[in-house]
């Protein structure tokens, strides 16, 4: 999990929530206000990645405050999930959110670069594009994993 921030305030938000699937790199690109909370951060996951593919082993995460709260230990700590978290030196464990982020932004610049009040109307496009996108390490696309098929 990451965030892009610092985009348009358009309908209230103005971050994207930045989750990948370190196995199949399926991502989400999820729409939040500033300032967001754990509960609101918690709130998103669960409807919007939980219900589609279960609570996750573990999570990769920068030492963000809202990821340190006492609500998401408790929360993993319930659920036997550990929460690993990065480190100054080495800020994301994989690369893989990083990678991901500039993609969304390459995306994101090209969909909405004349009509900065719309990128949140392009959020589902951009994340449909990475998603069946080929990927060289996958031999893929994130979508082909997910369900088995290729994309309509």
């Amino acid at each position: 999990m990451d965030f892009v921030e610092d985009l348009p305030k358009v309908k209230g938000k103005s971050v994207l929530m930045v989750v990948v699937d370190i196995l199949l790199k399926y991502a989400h690109f999820l729409p939040l206000s500033h300032p967001f909370t754990a509960i609101s951060i918690a709130t998103i996951f669960f409807s919007e990645v939980f219900r589609l593919h279960g609570f996750p082993e573990s999570i990769v995460s920068n030492s963000d405050k809202v990821f340190l709260s006492l609500f998401w230990k408790e929360l993993f700590r319930q659920n036997d999930s550990k929460l690993a978290f990065s480190s100054t030196y080495h800020p994301q464990s994989d690369g893989q959110t990083e990678v991901v982020n500039r993609t969304i932004e390459m995306y994101l610049r090209c969909l909405f670069s004349d009509r900065p009040q719309q990128w949140i109307d392009w959020v589902p496009w951009a994340e449909y594009c990475y998603n069946t996108s080929y990927h060289t390490a996958l031999r893929g696309t994130p979508f082909q994993l997910v369900y088995g098929r290729d994309p309509l």
